[in-house]
């Protein structure tokens, strides 16, 4: 049944509710916040903060803006996890629209009355738009460039773009609340990746997800490599997660990065055999295997420089040198992370890229 027929009317300009579940964000969280006010939106707003257990100064960031500011409000997250997080902003919350927010974005100044508008035209459930990558260093700008393009992460529209329709998950997310309340709240024991399941459970009970590429989020990805390595190993174990729990989680391109591993390792190894003489006096059945793989690492090289010079035309050179750790960085964290989910499951992985470092 079409969504519209499930949904009860929305009003031209309902009240929102912003909720964004918060830990060890001191860098960025003001800058979400003021982008929340200063949305172009006449209806009734307000923001829920969930604060998790911080040890970077962020609690106290979020108290003072909370004097300045009394639609401002925050709730404690012991556990600092995503979608605890989010539910008990939820939960806190009161207006009909439920626009979900993270402490590395922006919103653009028109982005909630053109999401309210798209919720009232569609008779969608959940909205989404582009995540709008940015960087204000050369490396974060190299990972912005990454995230944008089909050698870097692309895939979903909302990375690389699509036309305006139905989609199967939306970036964030701009909810009606009505719908949330009858498929239920976030799934709290899926850390990442609670957003792609809860559209699949909006659209497994008739509701549309929709995406929208007139609607942009400015994020801001992580800082360092190592923080990025970190974050895309835990992201890759979540995804595999989603694949041992969901028929639909499962992708022909999520197996890209776990079968790059496995060649650069068998191509590793390899090169130790042959270097070492080991196989001068195996038959060529058996050598032939073993130069095939050898190959993988070069190729993958060629790959990785092809990628540098061509992506993104307005990157100059410092960006495109860092594409070179950024990419396989990438790549390989996540490959090994979705092999790890996929043999032992999630068991409790943590993104210690969000951890003071």
């Amino acid at each position: 049944m079409p969504a519209v027929n499930r949904l009860s009317p929305l009003a031209e300009h309902p009240g929102v509710s912003y909720i964004m579940p918060i830990l060890n964000e001191a860098a960025h969280i003001e800058d979400a916040v003021r982008s929340i006010l200063a949305q172009d939106y006449p209806g009734p707003k307000e923001i829920v903060l969930a604060l998790g257990p911080s040890t970077d100064g962020t609690n106290e960031i979020v108290a003072r803006l909370q004097a300045q500011e009394p639609r401002l409000h925050s709730v404690a997250s012991p556990t600092g996890r995503t979608p605890a997080g989010l539910n008990l902003a939820l939960d806190a919350s009161r207006y009909p629209v439920i626009v979900r927010v993270d402490a590395h974005t922006e919103l653009e100044p028109h982005y909630t009355a053109r999401a309210v508008a798209t919720l009232r035209r569609t008779g969608a459930a959940d909205v989404g738009g582009l995540m709008d990558a940015q960087g204000k260093t050369a490396f974060q700008r190299a990972v912005a460039a990454a995230y944008v393009s089909p050698l870097g992460l692309g895939g979903a529209a909302y990375h690389s773009g699509a036309p305006e329709g139905p989609a199967e998950s939306a970036y964030l997310g701009v909810f009606r609340r009505e719908a949330l309340d009858a498929v239920g709240h976030f799934e709290e024991t899926l850390w990442r990746g609670q957003d792609w399941d809860m559209c699949l459970r909006l659209r497994q009970s008739g509701y549309d997800v929709w995406f929208d590429p007139e609607l942009k989020v400015t994020y801001w990805p992580r800082s360092s490599w190592g923080k990025l390595v970190r974050q895309f190993y835990a992201a890759g174990i979540w995804r595999a997660e989603l694949a041992r729990r969901h028929q639909e989680g499962k992708s022909t391109r999520h197996y890209l990065p776990p079968l790059l591993v496995a060649g650069l390792a068998a191509g590793a190894a390899g090169g130790v055999l042959s270097a070492s003489g080991a196989t001068r006096r195996w038959p060529a059945w058996l050598k032939l295997p073993v130069a095939a793989a050898g190959l993988v690492p070069a190729l993958y090289g060629a790959g990785l420089a092809y990628a540098s010079a061509t992506m993104k035309q307005d990157l100059g050179r410092p960006e495109r040198l860092r594409l070179l750790a950024v990419l396989p960085g990438i790549h390989v964290s996540w490959g090994l992370g979705y092999l790890r989910g996929r043999l032992f499951g999630a068991a409790g992985t943590v993104d210690t890229s969000r951890r003071k470092s």
